[in-house]
């Protein structure tokens, strides 16, 4: 079949265009572009990996940046609301101490007057003016009840208009029959000032 293919060289001439000056010249300008083309590409290729190898080491970069901006900002926005909860529970605290001073200073006004005083005195102490006649209420065990103490329940109190008489009759003769040998004391003793003895 190769014979029988037609060229249209003559024999002994070689092909055209495969040989002499401008073939080789041609040649080598095609296998010097296609080394640049191959140079090209490989210079695109490592442009390439490299922004994006630039790419992935800024990210990474921006990324622990972020992280220690973040830890930095938790710690101190940490202490921001530890500080802003000592500062509310002082400022409850200042509040509170000076409402102590308001009430502490109205009792100071208070006990500039005379009236007030003299209320307490009696109310503490049990004084009263010349010509007054003190009463100290008791309880069951003859021990002075304080003025704070509440009575109790006048409905749990024995009426003495329902006792019969001859009830009433008897305790009479059980403590006619038994009289108390000795009456205690008051177990502050009290004393009069020297000018009410005076008089």
């Amino acid at each position: 079949m190769a014979d029988e293919r037609r060229t249209s060289r003559k024999p002994g001439r070689p092909a055209a265009g495969r040989s002499g000056p401008r073939y080789a010249e041609r040649l080598k300008a095609e296998r010097k572009k296609a080394a640049r083309e191959r140079e090209a590409a490989l210079v695109r290729a490592r442009k390439e990996h490299q922004q994006k190898a630039r790419l992935t080491s800024r990210a990474a970069i921006l990324v622990l940046v972020l992280a220690v901006l973040a830890v930095s900002y938790a710690s101190s926005l940490r202490a921001y609301l530890q500080q802003r909860g000592n500062i509310d529970q002082l400022e409850k605290q200042i509040a509170a101490r000076e409402a102590t001073i308001s009430d502490l200073k109205r009792q100071k006004e208070r006990w500039s007057d005379p009236a007030y005083i003299a209320q307490q005195a009696r109310e503490r102490f049990g004084y009263v003016d010349k010509g007054e006649t003190p009463f100290v209420v008791v309880d069951q065990n003859g021990n002075p009840l304080d003025p704070s103490s509440d009575l109790g329940d006048s409905s749990k109190v024995a009426d003495p208009d329902k006792i019969t008489w001859y009830e009433g009759t008897w305790e009479s003769m059980k403590v006619a029959g038994h009289p108390p040998t000795t009456v205690p004391g008051p177990k502050n003793e009290i004393k009069a000032p020297k000018e009410d003895l005076k008089q």
